[in-house]
C-alpha cells in the first residue's frame, strides 16, 4: 500500500484514479500531475516503484496545495465570510445552501432531516 501526503491510497485502482483519494487532488490534476513525474496512467497503484512513488509526492508537494493545508485555508476563508457577517457567511451558519439554490422544496441534503410539524392536523369531532 503507498503512502501519499499521508493518505493510504487504494492498490487496486489504476494510480490516476487512487490519487483522487488525496483531498485537493481531481481526475484532471491527478493526470496532470503523472504527466509531469512522467508515470504513465494506465499502471496499477501497487505496480508503483518507490522511485516513481518518490516523483509523484515531489510534484505533489511542490505546486499543489492538499490535504491539512487545503482544509485549514478554505476553512479560514468560510470563518472569514461569518466574522464579517456577509451573506455567505450567514448562509454557512444557518446551514443553508450558500449559491443560490432554492430552499423551499429540496436542499435537504444541507438542511437535514425533515422535521414535521406536529399539532396541524384537523381534530376528529368527539361525541358529548
Amino acid at each position: 500500500m503507498a503512502r501519499i501526503s499521508g493518505i493510504t491510497i487504494p492498490s487496486q485502482k489504476l494510480i490516476w484514479v487512487s490519487l483522487t483519494y488525496v483531498y485537493g487532488i481531481g481526475p484532471k490534476t491527478s493526470k496532470d500531475i503523472l504527466k509531469k513525474a512522467g508515470v504513465k496512467e494506465d499502471i496499477r497503484a501497487k505496480d508503483l516503484t518507490d522511485n516513481e512513488i518518490s516523483k509523484i509526492q515531489d510534484v505533489i508537494n511542490n505546486e499543489y496545495l492538499v490535504e491539512g493545508d487545503l482544509q485549514r485555508i478554505v476553512t479560514g476563508n468560510i470563518k472569514r465570510l461569518k466574522d464579517i457577517k456577509s451573506y455567505r457567511g450567514l448562509r454557512h451558519s444557518l446551514n443553508l445552501p450558500s449559491r443560490g439554490q432554492r430552499t423551499r422544496t429540496n436542499a435537504r441534503t444541507r438542511r437535514g432531516k425533515r422535521v414535521t410539524i406536529g399539532g396541524t392536523a384537523k381534530k376528529a369531532v368527539s361525541k358529548t
